[in-house]
């Protein structure tokens, strides 16, 4: 007599492992900060060279003149004269080429520099130059990000898709530390 069929043991279900979390690229806090040279408003040039032994706050921001752009750039050009205080210089970063900056600079009487990275290399270099997307479409864009630099060179402090409102409060508090 032909053996039974024994029924087919039910399929074990594997768990997906989850996927890892990639590492946002850019320097982290404890590495040297990417060089950086660019032009910037009021015929200036933001560039690492010229801020070497002092410390200084380098922040990206998606484009001129719009609201979150505005808080933020406003609140920071309120928090200079405490962040003079303790030494720190202040660059703000756009893809915008400078004709716009200029304009954004100008209305609303921003003394720091805002910087052009319209080849989009430094905020490459800084990891911020990420994919978004906006209503189901992708694109390339700045990530609202900042990085704090110490005197010596090496990134202090990261903030990552910043709220533009509470950002220079964040900074005042993170550079009386440096």
């Amino acid at each position: 007599m032909p053996a039974a069929k024994q029924p087919a043991a039910p399929a074990k279900k594997v768990a997906a492992a989850p996927a890892a979390k990639a590492e946002p690229a850019g320097p982290a806090e404890g590495a040297t900060a990417p060089a950086f040279s660019m032009p910037a408003s009021g015929g200036r040039t933001a560039s690492s060279a010229a801020l070497k032994g002092r410390p200084y706050l380098l922040y990206f921001y998606p484009k001129a003149d719009t609201p979150g752009c505005t808080k933020q750039a406003c609140g920071v050009q309120e928090a200079l004269p405490q962040l003079g205080k303790l030494g720190l210089e202040v660059i703000g970063v756009s893809p915008d080429p400078m004709k716009p900056i200029e304009k954004f600079a100008e209305k609303y009487k921003l003394s720091f520099p805002l910087a052009s990275d319209e080849d989009h290399k430094v905020a490459e270099a800084y990891g911020v130059w990420v994919e978004k997307s906006m209503y189901g479409k992708t694109y390339m864009g700045m990530e609202r990000s900042s990085f704090l630099v110490g005197a010596d060179g090496k990134v202090k402090k990261v903030w990552r898709k910043v709220k533009p409102e509470a950002h220079a409060a964040e900074v005042m508090e993170a550079a009386k530390a440096l």
